[in-house]
């Protein structure tokens, strides 16, 4: 059935806006780290899927960093051990870092693979073990309590250096890189890594056009509830000082924040839960989060 007059135009609106997009970031890097719902929701899977092969296709370099959160929470359960949360992060064990391993670096880094493939992409999934481009040490996690005291949460770690090497081969060949956060010790060890953190060093490695964060919530807002966007550096301190910013949500905004400092051009926080989100943050005027750039 052909299309009405008006549902012509509004469609031709909507590709002639993606127009100056495209020609603006063709040839960019574009580091996106994807979890929470996106990564449940079979509509979202797909979608989000389908928006990463386009952009593609279209000339942008999309690099994936993905979590596995619940994936790994099921896992651990199935085999009789409880997930252990400290300030937030994942204690792990050599038992559960096995695991981690199984599940992000396998069932849930091929599942991705397979999703963008099937819609016609060509992606390749990575960990940080592969070439040893993802260099990591222990992390130290301060006691919330007592100044100066440390707490051992296990094989959790920090980003040393990331080797751009590796990554930038796979999609200067027009593959999909899609990396799991697991990072390698001097001794060969593996370390789980947070995947915001490693998706913002390797933004800034990269030298990446946009680093964009998929959560569950719409992005930052303000104190009404209001969809706050176009924040700067500054403006970001503001509204942690004066407590609009808070909670969950400072970890996620801190790591927007130091990649626009070391030379990402901007940073996003946009709602997985959206269908096409990732198309419609990079190819419109409006957007559906929260983009923060440095200062003017």
């Amino acid at each position: 059935m052909p299309l009405s007059a008006s549902t012509a135009k509004e469609k031709a609106a909507i590709l002639s806006e993606a127009l100056p997009y495209i020609q603006r970031f063709h040839g960019k890097t574009i580091v996106i780290k994807y979890g929470g719902n996106a990564m449940t929701d079979e509509k979202l899977k797909q979608g989000f899927a389908r928006d990463v092969v386009l952009l593609k296709l279209v000339g942008l370099n999309p690099v994936i960093v993905h979590g596995g959160g619940p994936q790994i929470n099921d896992l651990l359960k199935r085999v009789g051990k409880e997930g252990v949360f400290v300030q937030g992060m994942r204690v792990t064990d050599r038992e559960t870092m096995e695991i981690v391993e199984m599940v992000l670096g396998g069932l849930v880094n091929k599942d991705i693979v397979n999703l963008i493939n099937h819609h016609g992409g060509r992606a390749v999934g990575l960990t940080g073990k592969d070439g040893e481009f993802i260099q990591a040490k222990k992390l130290k996690l301060k006691h919330a309590e007592k100044a100066g005291e440390y707490i051992d949460i296990g094989q959790v770690g920090e980003v040393v250096s990331i080797d751009p090497e590796l990554v930038a081969l796979l999609y200067s060949h027009d593959f999909i890189p899609v990396i799991a956060p697991i990072g390698v010790g001097e001794q060969g060890e593996s370390y789980n890594i947070n995947a915001d953190l490693v998706a913002g060093k390797l933004a800034e490695t990269l030298k990446a056009e946009k680093l964009i964060l998929l959560t569950n919530t719409a992005g930052v807002l303000d104190k009404e509830g209001e969809l706050l966007t176009g924040l700067t550096v500054a403006r970001v301190d503001e509204l942690i000082a004066d407590g609009t910013i808070s909670g969950g949500m400072i970890p996620k905004i801190s790591m927007a924040l130091e990649a626009v400092k070391n030379g990402v051009k901007t940073s996003h926080i946009i709602d997985g839960q959206v269908e096409h989100a990732l198309l419609l943050e990079v190819l419109t005027d409006e957007g559906v989060g929260t983009l923060i750039r440095a200062n003017d």
